[in-house]
């Protein structure tokens, strides 16, 4: 069981660094990707099939330690289940699908490599979702899934739509973020070393003894926080449909099918915790409750077929809210396993919906009504017509304008921290400076003498940090600015931590080795590509250095991911070590810190898409 799981982990980073290295030809990336599919398909089928032998049993183990410091470790913890089994066997029939129609639908694409390589590199973080045994793993996974999702939402990117749809979707999955890192911190403060899935249970009753059920109802909205933002649900249900900007098969396999399924996931993975208090339950049926509402009323007036697909995946999985609350788990699987096939069919077959219609209709002899045939009109015309007039109005407006969720969500979140920016942007560089250097010069210097304790310059350096996060989400002329922003932000992240870490450096030294060279690497390539080419006629335009240069804009895309903390990078390993030893006296700073790591990767993932998006011909150079 064990060397299968593995198998099933791996394989698909195999095809992925299998195409990286080899997959240079469309012929020769077609029969690797059926190659790797078909091993898949056999480790899969072969772990079912053992996983019934022995009775449907739970298997957990250790695998190997990733990184360990002190109390702290990165352990590749597996668990596998009844609900892994139906998520690993769905995602890999999904896969199968598209990996074949791939092969026609994008023939002669030229980023065909690149599609593929995101395909893979997707399906490794979906299974190692699926397969994680503990949270930390499962954020990590969690991660590599939104940075492919990310990439493919953005694959035209010649276009600004594309773009900016997909920077839109990577904003609401960093807000998912900040749910899924604080839920991790409080998971380990308050279940220590029952932090595993399979021990949830033991932990919960300690926790009854301890009298924390609170702590643990305000454990219980993060989770339910970063569920409702991955899977599109009240008040997040805007983006899915603005996320088919990317090609058919990814919105089939990301959106329709399996990526929007992970929300479920984590609350089926994580159901102890979350039901153990009413108050949580009671807020997931009700956010699936307004979902079916909304997604339902919204779906009706889509001018797309892909948009009306995405509201009504949306509302099914909203009803998976609702069965998750009653208590009906076992339908919840049966139901994810139904509309996961159904949505990537339906997105599938949409580029010749019109097509498939008139070949039913040559094969009967009777006329077919389009507006009758359409099934994804979920609000029967009698309904309708018992409602009252100003009521269907009412209704038709908010569906056209899809609830002005995205409005809302944008004022609250993203516009309060744009005004504290702004704000922070309109103090004058003098005092600013001074703010900086005084404290910086003198208070080393106190420190050195044994004046000041270490800790008490941790206030100064945590307000830095977030002014410079906020400075950096709020400008937007200037990638140089932001890029500086973010680096200087994610360092002051690093010395806050190790201000009151009572000497110990270790964690912050690693963190600063994985985002310096990244910081620095950037900044010289966006010093080149500003020194090459004009942009003061119009410092919005994209850069294009995808296709000027191609080796440029590859570096530069290690850089972002190093800046972002993307799995397995020693910042990645740098910030969760500064979250763990926050977790303890200094508790309060971890909010600021992960506000300002999740402001700090949707900056970085601005800059990314300006550098190295659009086309050549958009861009003057000068005479």
């Amino acid at each position: 069981m064990e060397s299968l799981i593995l198998g099933c982990q791996l394989v698909p980073l195999g095809g992925f660094l299998t195409l990286l290295l080899l997959g240079h030809r469309e012929r020769a990336i077609s029969r690797i990707s059926l190659v790797i599919d078909a091993v898949l398909g056999s480790f899969i089928l072969t772990l079912l099939l053992t996983w019934s032998i022995h009775g449907f049993s739970e298997t957990k183990f250790e695998w190997v330690s990733l990184f360990r410091q002190g109390e702290y470790q990165f352990t590749l913890n597996y668990f596998f289940d009844r609900i892994g089994a139906t998520y690993l066997l769905c995602t890999w029939v999904i896969f199968s699908a598209i990996l074949k129609y791939c092969r026609y639908y994008l023939h002669r694409e030229p980023d065909y490599r690149r599609f593929f390589l995101t395909i893979f590199a997707f399906v490794f973080g979906l299974i190692t979702v699926i397969l994680s045994g503990d949270l930390d793993m499962l954020f990590a996974g969690w991660e590599i899934v939104g940075v492919s999702s990310f990439l493919l939402i953005a694959f035209y990117k010649q276009r600004s739509q594309p773009i900016r749809n997909a920077l839109r979707a990577y904003s609401i999955y960093r807000l998912c973020d900040i749910g899924l890192l604080l839920a991790a911190l409080l998971i380990d403060l308050l279940l220590r070393e029952n932090n595993r899935f399979e021990h949830i249970g033991i932990a919960l009753e300690l926790i009854d003894k301890q009298g924390n059920e609170w702590a643990l109802a305000g454990l219980s909205f993060l989770l339910i926080l970063a569920a409702t933002g991955k899977s599109a649900q009240f008040p997040f249900c805007f983006w899915i449909p603005r996320a088919m900007e990317g090609p058919t098969p990814s919105s089939a396999i990301f959106y329709g099918a399996l990526s929007v399924h992970l929300g479920v996931f984590l609350l089926l993975r994580t159901e102890g915790i979350w039901r153990h208090h009413w108050l949580p339950a009671t807020t997931v049926f009700l956010i699936g409750a307004a979902t079916v509402l909304i997604a339902t009323v919204a779906e009706q007036t889509q001018s797309n077929i892909k948009g009306k697909i995405a509201y009504a995946s949306i509302a099914q999985v909203g009803l998976m809210f609702i069965e998750l609350a009653i208590g009906f788990g076992g339908l919840v699987l049966l139901h994810v396993l139904g509309n996961a096939f159904l949505r990537c069919y339906q997105l599938l077959i949409s580029p010749s919906i019109v097509a498939d219609l008139l070949r039913v209709e040559g094969e009967t002899d009777m006329p077919l009504d389009l507006k009758r045939m359409n099934l994804m009109q979920s609000l029967p015309s009698g309904l309708r017509e018992i409602l009252p007039y100003t009521l269907r109005n009412t209704l038709q407006v908010l569906s056209l304008q899809e609830f002005n969720l995205e409005t809302w969500v944008r004022q609250i979140f993203w516009d309060s921290f744009k005004r504290v920016g702004s704000a922070v942007s309109k103090i004058h560089p003098l005092v600013l400076g001074a703010m900086i250097l005084v404290p910086g010069l003198v208070g080393p210097f106190l420190i050195y003498s044994e004046r000041l304790a270490p800790v008490s310059l941790a206030p100064w350096t945590l307000t830095l940090m977030f002014g410079c996060a906020l400075l950096g989400f709020t400008h937007k002329r200037s990638p140089t600015k932001i890029w500086n922003y973010v680096g200087l932000s994610s360092l002051l992240a690093g010395i806050s931590a190790g201000l009151v870490s009572g000497g110990n450096w270790d964690y912050a030294i690693l963190f600063g080795c994985g985002i310096l060279p990244a910081w620095l690497t950037g900044l010289g390539l966006i010093s080149l590509m500003n020194w090459r080419t004009d942009f003061r006629s119009n410092p919005y335009l994209y850069r294009a250095m995808e296709e000027r240069h191609p080796l440029a804009a590859w570096l530069f895309f290690l850089s972002f991911l190093a800046m972002v903390g993307f799995p397995f990078w020693p910042s990645f390993f740098g910030q969760d070590l500064i979250l763990f030893h926050l977790s303890g006296e200094h508790a309060w700073m971890a909010p600021f810190v992960t506000i300002s790591l999740v402001l700090n990767g949707i900056s970085a993932s601005g800059v990314y898409m300006r550098m190295c998006a659009g086309r050549p011909v958009e861009i003057r150079t000068p005479e």
